[in-house]
């Protein structure tokens, strides 16, 4: 039960832009040429409706015109950040620093990119950055403190958690939600279960539709020996996320523990069909053995019980 997830932020701040007007009439003709701050207008509207590609097209076409503007690598940055184009990403966001150093959003992107590529310790020597340049924003602690935990480092992790704590608005429950998932894993992994199980809880008060802080309490009930608590959580998980193989797995675990074996094969044979759906073929036939054994354990308890 080794499975847990994590969340990071990387916000996209709306910036001012030059915003273009056009003429009420087409007599006498006049020809409106579009600025690098009309472009930027676009590709930006374009990111808020997810037209990622799109956007990129725009933020080209005002680099094309003014090939210092800072601004249209940054926001570039970010639509790269969306389709998953680290390289690039991280290539925008260094563009965007090269213009104008003191660019916050633009080493808190850049972070981001490396630690999506695993690169944990360039991600926390960019956060670094940013956190001194805005002392007082959450978002470069929390990233900071996920590159530290996938950088095996999960005490100073929890102390940029409990930074981000101090400096999140209180109003933001879902994003409060996300920090206290977070510190619980590190909790977790550091072998304070208790400390993690409660952390896990805020963020369930805080958020009751995340499927990610169950899954996570789930985990803990297991290592603390609560099946039952176990097979609540997961079956919360499974609620909000029906397609889960991985709760179904271990949720039918849980239930093979307690003795409910014909619940325990079912939801084997059920995160089987979903992980062959997803393609999933390592996981579908490690579920399959799994499957086998427990039948193979089932039928021997029961030549016992018969002697």
């Amino acid at each position: 039960m080794s499975n847990f997830w994590r969340l990071f932020f990387s916000i996209i701040i709306a910036l001012p832009l030059t915003f273009l007007t056009l003429p009420a009439h087409s007599a006498p003709i006049l020809i409106t040429q579009i600025t690098a701050g009309g472009f930027l207008e676009l590709g930006v509207d374009k990111m808020r409706r997810g037209d990622y590609q799109e956007a990129i097209e725009n933020f080209n076409q005002a680099i094309a015109l003014e090939k210092d503007l800072a601004v249209a690598y940054s926001d570039r940055c970010l639509a790269y950040l969306q389709l998953q184009d680290y390289h690039q990403a991280i290539a925008d966001c260094t563009q965007a620093i090269n213009f104008a150093p003191d660019n916050f959003e633009a080493y808190l992107n850049r972070g981001v990119a490396h630690y999506r590529q695993g690169d944990y310790p360039t991600a926390i020597v960019d956060h670094n950055q940013a956190i001194a340049l805005k002392p007082y924003d959450f978002r470069a602690y929390y990233n900071r403190g996920l590159a530290r935990a996938g950088d095996g480092k999960d005490s100073e992790a929890i102390l940029d958690f409990n930074l981000a704590l101090t400096q999140i608005p209180r109003i933001s429950s879902l994003l409060l939600a996300d920090i206290y998932n977070d510190r619980g894993l590190a909790h977790f992994v550091l072998q304070d279960i208790q400390a993690a199980m409660l952390d896990f809880s805020l963020a369930i008060r805080l958020n009751a539709n995340d499927y990610r802080a169950y899954f996570n309490r789930a985990c803990a009930c297991g290592r603390n020996g609560d099946d039952f608590g176990a097979v609540r959580d997961f079956s919360q998980v499974i609620r909000l996320n029906p397609s889960n193989a991985q709760a179904y797995v271990n949720r039918g675990v849980a239930q093979y523990r307690l003795g409910y074996h014909l619940a325990a094969i079912a939801d084997l044979q059920k995160a089987s069909e979903y992980f062959e759906n997803q393609g999933k073929r390592v996981a579908y036939e490690k579920t399959l053995d799994l499957l086998k054994n427990l039948r193979q354990k089932i039928s021997f308890a029961t030549e016992i019980a018969l002697l």
